[in-house]
């Protein structure tokens, strides 16, 4: 067997991690990482890497309520239940900036189905849908929309009074609610564990009350919460029992 021996005369090896310069190049790259703004993984979570197919029958829902939170919203689904989700909203109640969140995901077939169901009840949203009653306090500028090969009608209202609009308006709101606390939860799970504990409260309250939408959109979120043992086992409770529910409800 050879021995293996240390040849003085060979050169050795610079240890280039040891060098200042590269230790402070180091240390800028982790600062860059630290204040680059968070992208939230429910958006990887929830893509399933379908895109809205503009040939199909497509139905658009959007809000713009200044002061509440979301302050915008904006749905876009197809007849297939491929859906895309977009909105403006603060991460946290003290949080002086908005975010710009972007969201793509499957519905329910039930919820697709009512959706259209809906549309067609509202005669596709020809003609005006609000109210015109002009002493109604705002609560936001809602817009609905249809497009298919044949048609492409808009409306816009603050109230209106067909029952197919107002079921409409109260499915995309409550979709809307469920998106936001996953998004929130996203954000507290990754930098305020503590803020998860009230977050979920408010949402297992409001799924309750039947006040939430497509739950299974943010069951990964749900399910890694769950899962992680470095939260303290009351909220991880609390999200193994909506993950539960997320995995219950129809999704056919």
């Amino acid at each position: 067997m050879r021995s293996c021996q240390l040849d003085e005369n060979a050169p050795t090896r610079k240890n280039y991690f040891g060098s200042p310069a590269v230790w402070i190049l180091l240390n800028l790259a982790f600062l860059m990482l630290a204040l680059t703004p968070p992208h939230l993984g429910l958006r990887a979570q929830a893509n399933d890497h379908r895109t809205i197919d503009s040939s199909l029958p497509t139905v658009s829902f959007s809000l713009d309520f200044p002061g509440s939170q979301p302050d915008h919203f904006t749905f876009k689904i197809d007849v297939n239940g491929h859906a895309m989700y977009e909105s403006t909203a603060k991460l946290s109640l003290d949080s002086q900036d908005e975010d710009a969140f972007h969201l793509d995901f499957t519905t329910s077939a039930r919820t697709r189905a009512k959706i259209f169901d809906l549309a067609a009840r509202a005669k596709y949203f020809q003609g005006p849908l609000d109210s015109g009653k002009h002493n109604l306090a705002s609560t936001g500028r809602k817009s609905l929309a249809y497009k298919d090969s044949k048609k492409d009608t808009h409306a816009t209202y603050n109230y209106s009074p067909i029952p197919a609009v107002q079921e409409l308006t109260n499915l995309f709101q409550n979709m809307s609610t469920t998106l936001e606390f996953g998004r929130r939860l996203d954000y507290d799970h990754r930098y305020q564990k503590l803020a998860l504990d009230e977050e979920l409260k408010r949402m297992e309250d409001m799924a309750k009350g039947n006040s939430l939408e497509e739950i299974q959109a943010v069951e990964p979120i749900l399910r890694r919460i769950a899962a992680d043992p470095s939260v303290i086992n009351v909220v991880r409770a609390r999200a193994q029992r909506l993950a539960e529910q997320a995995e219950s409800s129809p999704k056919r």
